[in-house]
C-alpha cells in the first residue's frame, strides 16, 4: 500500500513540476499555456494512474475530504473522484492549475479545513474567475469532491420572535454602512458599506464593498453584488427579504429578518437592524448586523436598536463595532500576485497540508481513521 502511494505522490508531483513549474523563458505564460496543450494526453494519462493509485490506497469508507473537517467528523464522506476532475472537469482544472496562482488559492482554501474567515481571505488573495468556475464544476456540479447530503436547513426558515411588519424595500435605497456585527466569521470585516438600488417594489440590488485585513498588514477589498426579494411577511417564521445566487462558485441562500428600524424621525438616527440564516455546502450560518448612514452607529440610535434586538430575543452587547476607519492605503488586490513559485514550493503544493493531494485523495495521511 505504501508503495502505492509513494507512486501516486510521484506521479502526480513529476506531472505537476514538469508540465506546470516556470521555465527560464522570456514569456513563461505562453509558454505555459503551449505545454498544457502539447502535453494534454501525458495530462489524461497520468491523471489515470494518480486516479488509479488512490483508489487503491483510499478505498477504506472511513476516508473523509480534508477541506470540511466538520462534515468529515460526523458523515464519513465519500472520497473524491480523481477522474472527473480531468473527464468533467479537465478545461476549468487546466485554467485553474497552469497558473501558480491558481493552486496555491486551492492549497489555502484546503489549509483553511471549512473556516469561513480563513476562506475569505483565501479568496481575496488568490480569487479569480478560474478558481471560482473549478470550484463550481467540481464542487457542485459534478461532485467531484463529495460533500454530504444530509444537512438539515431547516434552521434558516424558523424566524424570530418579532421582526418590521410590513416593511418597505425602498427604504433601503442608497448606501448604509455596517456599524456593529454579531458572527466574527461574517459580520465583522473592516470598511463595510452597501449599497442598494431599487429594482421594483420588491426587489432590489446590493453592492457590498469590504476589506479582508492581513494579519501581517496590509488589506485586500472585495466588491460583490446580491439580487434581495421581499418575502409575503404575513407568516410569523417568514423571512423579510430573501437572497440566493453564486459567491465565489458556490451556491448561498440567505433569508433576511428586519428586526429593527428608524427612518430619521422621533430624534431617533436612521438604522436597520438586520439579522439572517442562510446555509452554503459547509452547512447552516446566521448573524446579525446594524445599517447606519454613518461609519459608527450615532449613540441617539443605540437605545432603539438595543430595545429591538432585545424583542427579537438577540442581545446588543454581543455584537462587535466594526473597524470602519478605512486608512488610506493602496489595496494588495493584484491580478499576478503569486504566480511565481520555486521547485521546492511546487512540492509543498502538491503534498503539503491542504495541497493538490488533500484535494484529490481525502485523508490519504490517516486523520480520519476511527
Amino acid at each position: 500500500m505504501k508503495s502505492l502511494l509513494v507512486f501516486g505522490l510521484i506521479a502526480l508531483h513529476h506531472y505537476c513540476v514538469e508540465s506546470f513549474a516556470p521555465r527560464n523563458n522570456p514569456k513563461p505564460t505562453r509558454h505555459i499555456g503551449t505545454q498544457l496543450e502539447a502535453h494534454k494526453n501525458s495530462w489524461q494519462q497520468t491523471a489515470a494512474s494518480v486516479a488509479l493509485a488512490f483508489a487503491l490506497v483510499t478505498s477504506s469508507p472511513s476516508i473523509a475530504y480534508d477541506g470540511f473537517a466538520e462534515y468529515a467528523k460526523e458523515n464519513q464522506m465519500d472520497k473524491s473522484d480523481v477522474s472527473c476532475f480531468v473527464q468533467k472537469c479537465g478545461d476549468q482544472t487546466k485554467a485553474l492549475f497552469q497558473n501558480p496562482r491558481g493552486i496555491k488559492g486551492v492549497t489555502c482554501l484546503g489549509r483553511c479545513k471549512g473556516e469561513q474567515a480563513c476562506a475569505t481571505q483565501c479568496f481575496a488573495e488568490f480569487g479569480s474567475e478560474a478558481l471560482n468556475d473549478w470550484l463550481s464544476c467540481t464542487i457542485e456540479e459534478n461532485e467531484c469532491v463529495k460533500v454530504p447530503k444530509n444537512v438539515d436547513n431547516s434552521a434558516e426558515t424558523v424566524g424570530f420572535p418579532y421582526k418590521v411588519e410590513a416593511f418597505d424595500p425602498r427604504s433601503l435605497v442608497g448606501s448604509w454602512y455596517k456599524t456593529d456585527g454579531l458572527n466574527p466569521n461574517y459580520d465583522l470585516f473592516d470598511c463595510q458599506t452597501n449599497t442598494f438600488e431599487r429594482v421594483n417594489d420588491k426587489e432590489v440590488d446590493m453592492g457590498i464593498f469590504f476589506r479582508v485585513r492581513r494579519p501581517e498588514g496590509g488589506f485586500w477589498e472585495n466588491s460583490l453584488t446580491e439580487h434581495m426579494v421581499l418575502e409575503d411577511t404575513k407568516s410569523k417564521d417568514a423571512p423579510t427579504m430573501h437572497t440566493e445566487g453564486k459567491m465565489y462558485g458556490l451556491s448561498f441562500s440567505e433569508n433576511w429578518y428586519i428586526l429593527g428600524e428608524s427612518d430619521g424621525s422621533k430624534e431617533v438616527p436612521p438604522f436597520k437592524l438586520v439579522a439572517y440564516k442562510g446555509h452554503t455546502l459547509q452547512g447552516n450560518y446566521e448573524g446579525a448586523f446594524v445599517y447606519a448612514k454613518e461609519p459608527i452607529l450615532p449613540s441617539a440610535a443605540v437605545p432603539a436598536v438595543r430595545e429591538a434586538a432585545a424583542k427579537a430575543g438577540l442581545d446588543f452587547d454581543q455584537f462587535t463595532r466594526i473597524d470602519n476607519t478605512c486608512p488610506v492605503g493602496n489595496p494588495l488586490n493584484d491580478a499576478q500576485a503569486g504566480t511565481g513559485t520555486s521547485a521546492s514550493d511546487w512540492l509543498d503544493l502538491v503534498i503539503g497540508e491542504g495541497g493538490v493531494i488533500d484535494w484529490i485523495s481525502p485523508g490519504w495521511r490517516g486523520e480520519y481513521k476511527q
